[in-house]
Formats: structure tokens, C-alpha cells, sequence
């Protein structure tokens, strides 16, 4: 409800306490006070971009926030992801979520969607809200949440971080642009790493995720300024700000119905060649492959296709650090090649999808070599506890 009817919404007392600091912004006053507590916004995930965000909304009075997300804290969220607490390790994220707004707002209503949001649910949960809030992390979803935007007509604050970099704008609003004017076609599979492959600066998805929510609260409160139609890049490392002009593309296809995105964004067939190529490659277990390093064998090669501050983290005892990259280039095929020197190859990464890449690219080039499955992760769970995780 953009344009609500404000003579149906009275602020209380503790209203009038609560938002003192707004309500003597003129830009902000009674009326816009009152557009916050009559507005709807519904968050689309609860992780690094979610959580300050949705902290930032509740603290501002939005009367009623939705949250989809169907994760369970882990302790490795707690970097980012800071809604969250080391209490409710392993328990529902929108459980958490929900606490702590209410401990922040206790007269905000809280809508939980403990599902996935598919083509198939997501216009009936968006349609209620006023503004819809991009906080995912991955292409299919945010192809489907800026669809689902555009068939409703609904406002989409969007934002991303990767490693230091973060963007933010928003979709959809006014005229302007939607996100396949950004990206008319997602990238290829694995193109992209994500942020558990690549890592990511904590505090940046405070930035990006603070941007969102103030952005939300300038389209509810009818700002002229908005992102729309400016892409906003921040630059961590650098600590700078620059921006890019967004217009809607006259050509590009109407939307008219959500469609399959796993299927446009080509994951499907990724995940059947990904599968294809392992089940090329013989594996191992890490149980088996800590016999081996406890014999006396000396046939064989280990090689870790980390990336070295990787290797510095944690490592299994006698691997050779050849990274996956250095085997995408070339050098590192030679590499190996030298070190097998008649040996048998045998190559782990993390959880083992990047490893059996490199085995693949290693068989092209006529090495042979065998996959440890589950990679150093499976090593720490199941031999040896004292390698960290990460």
C-alpha cells in the first residue's frame, strides 16, 4: 500500500517515542512515519544481505515484514550474517530472524515462509507486499523474483557482494528498468563463483544490505531519489563508490508468465555434464586414501588444486598445492605431469567438484588420475578432526 489512507493509521505513544529521530526529519514527519508503519515489505532470504537489512527495516517501524527463506543457521553465517546468533546454530533461520525483530520492533507482524520460492509460490507470497527485497545469492532466484516484480508490478531492491564488491539498485519502479535489462542472460554455470567459493568481507554485506533497506524506506516514503535506473558499484578494498547508468532495453523479450529458471539459467544441464565427467573419473575415499598415506607405498602422487591461501588454512599431509586455476591455464598440466612421472594421480580440493574439474582437464591431456570424494572436508569429518574447516 504505497498510497495508504494515513487518516486510518494513528501512532501511539511509544510510536511517537520510539521514531523521535524521524519524525523531526521534515523529509520524513507524522505522514511519513505512518506511511512505514502502514507499509508491506517481504525479504527474499535471511543471509548476508537479509539480516542488516531486515534489522534496519524493523528498527525503522515497517508495520509488517515477510521473510522466505528455508536455510538453518550454521556457524559459518555468523561472520556475515549478523540477525543471527550462535544460539540458534542449527535451528530455521526465519525463526531467528523473527526474534530478533521482534526484539528490536515487538509491534511489527512477522510473515514466515519456511519454503523455496519457486514459480510456482511466488506470485501468491509477493503479491501482498508493497516492496519486495532481493537478498539471494543466486541467478535463478533473482531471475524469478524480478519476473514475479514485473507480472505484479512491485518494486525490487536489489543487491549483490562478492569478495570486496557489492552492487546495489532498484528494479522496477517508476518506468525504470528490471533486471534483465542488467543481465539479459544469465552467465554459464560456475561461470560466477559464489560467495562460499570465493569468500566475501563480512562488514560488505552490512553496506550493500543497509543500502537496500534505506532504499526501501525512500520508496515508501515516496522519494524522487531513488536507484532506479543507477546501478551503484562499492569497492571495499578501495572504499569507493561509483555508478552506472540503467535504462530499460526496447527490445528486450516480455515477460508473460514465470517459467523454469533452473532450466534458463542452464543448471540442469550443467549438473548432468558435471555428473558425466565424474562418473569418468574413478574415486576414492578418504578413509582409503589414509591407508595409503599409513603404507609404505611410494607409487603415487597427491596433489590439492586449491587455491594457496586455501592450502594455508588446512591441508592434508603430503599434498602438493597445484591450483585449478594454474590447470585451466595450461602450466599447471605440465606441472603435474612432472611430478606424476609414472605414478598414479590422485587429487582432492575442498568438497571435491573442483578436483574432479582438474581430473578432467588432466585426462584431456592424457593424465590419468583418481578424485578423493568429499575433498579436505570429509578428511576433517571423518579422519582427522583436527583439520580445520572453513
Amino acid at each position: 500500500m504505497l498510497n495508504p489512507n494515513l487518516d486510518e493509521v494513528q501512532l501511539t505513544k511509544d510510536d511517537y517515542e520510539r521514531y523521535s529521530r524521524h519524525l523531526i526529519l521534515p523529509e520524513v514527519g507524522l505522514e511519513g512515519q505512518k506511511r512505514l508503519k502502514a507499509a508491506s515489505v517481504l525479504c527474499i532470504g535471511t543471509g548476508g544481505l537479509g539480516s542488516p537489512l531486515l534489522l534496519y527495516l524493523a528498527a525503522a517501524g515497517i508495520g509488517r515484514i515477510g521473510i522466505v527463506d528455508f536455510d538453518v543457521v550454521d556457524s559459518s553465517n555468523l561472520q556475515r550474517q549478523i540477525i543471527h546468533g550462535t544460539s540458534w546454530v542449527g535451528k530455521p533461520k526465519i525463526a531467528s530472524a523473527k526474534h530478533r525483530i521482534l526484539e528490536i520492533n515487538p509491534f511489527c507482524q512477522v510473515d514466515l515462509y519456511e519454503t523455496r520460492i519457486s514459480s510456482e509460490n511466488a506470485l501468491s507470497i509477493m503479491e501482498p507486499y508493497d516492496v519486495i527485497v532481493d537478498g539471494t545469492d543466486n541467478f535463478p532466484t533473482r531471475y524469478l523474483t524480478n519476473d514475479a516484480c514485473v507480472l505484479l508490478g512491485k518494486p525490487n531492491v536489489y543487491g549483490s557482494i562478492f569478495r570486496f564488491e557489492g552492487q546495489a539498485t532498484v528494479f522496477n519502479y517508476q518506468d525504470g528498468p528490471n533486471y534483465r535489462d542488467l543481465y539479459p542472460e544469465p552467465p554459464p554455470p560456475g561461470m560466477v563463483p559464489s560467495c562460499a567459493e570465493g569468500g566475501v568481507l563480512g562488514v560488505l554485506c552490512g553496506i550493500i544490505g543497509s543500502i537496500q533497506a534505506t532504499e526501501t524506506i525512500k520508496i515508501i516514503l515516496g522519494s524522487k531519489t531513488t536507484l532506479s535506473g543507477r546501478l551503484l558499484l562499492y569497492n571495499a578494498l578501495e572504499m569507493k563508490f561509483r555508478e552506472l547508468k540503467l535504462r530499460p532495453n526496447p527490445e528486450r523479450p516480455v515477460i508473460e508468465k514465470l517459467i523454469d529458471y533452473e532450466q534458463f539459467c542452464g543448471i540442469p544441464q550443467a549438473k548432468a555434464q558435471e555428473a558425466k565427467q565424474q562418473m569418468d573419473i574413478p574415486e576414492m575415499t578418504v578413509t582409503e586414501l589414509k591407508q595409503l598415506l599409513d603404507s609404505d607405498a611410494k607409487d603415487y602422487v597427491l596433489i590439492d588444486v586449491r587455491n594457496p591461501h586455501e592450502y594455508e588454512i588446512a591441508r592434508i599431509p603430503g599434498a602438493v598445492l597445484v591450483p585449478l586455476g594454474d590447470i585451466e591455464a595450461g602450466h599447471g598440466v605440465e606441472k603435474v605431469r612432472e611430478l606424476v612421472n609414472g605414478n598414479r594421480l590422485i587429487a582432492h580440493c575442498k568438497m571435491g567438484g573442483r578436483s574432479a574439474k582438474a581430473l578432467g582437464i588432466l585426462k584431456a591431456a592424457g593424465i590419468e588420475g583418481i578424485n578423493v570424494k568429499g575433498g579436505i572436508n570429509a578428511w576433517s569429518q571423518e579422519v582427522d578432526p583436527t583439520v580445520p574447516t572453513y
